[in-house]
């Protein structure tokens, strides 16, 4: 059974902007803390984006004004909206739920083992 399905990633130049969209299911949209992470090669996976259950956005650092998240609850969507991007932006993105919070401060908290659902990935590449 998929949880969560990702789509919109692709290529694009610097400065352009992409939106990703992530298929839930009513029960994880309206009860899980959901979010992004992303992997670049080379590098480890980085918590970038979080809504939590009261639809209270918050991000990392490296994607702060650039990057929106919002959720479409009737129909169980997150997006992620990404503006002004930049090659270093280059990576896996996957969409993630989970039953704790993925983010408290600064620190994240991907979901292990029975403690959420991640998506399967989809690739954003920035050019210079």
């Amino acid at each position: 059974q998929v949880h969560l399905s990702e789509s919109g990633g692709g290529s694009v130049q610097a400065g352009g902007s992409l939106r990703l969209s992530c298929q839930a299911s009513e029960k994880i949209t309206k009860t899980y803390w959901m979010g992004w992470f992303r992997q670049a090669p080379g590098k480890e996976r980085e918590g970038i984006a979080q809504l939590d259950r009261a639809g209270t956005p918050s991000y990392a650092e490296s994607v702060n004004g650039r990057f929106t998240i919002s959720k479409d609850t009737p129909n169980n969507i997150l997006y992620l909206e990404m503006n002004s991007l930049k090659p270093e932006d280059t990576a896996m993105y996957y969409c993630v739920a989970g039953v704790y919070p993925l983010k408290i401060d600064n620190t994240w908290y991907p979901p292990r083992n029975r403690s959420g659902y991640w998506g399967q990935g989809t690739q954003v590449t920035v050019s210079s």
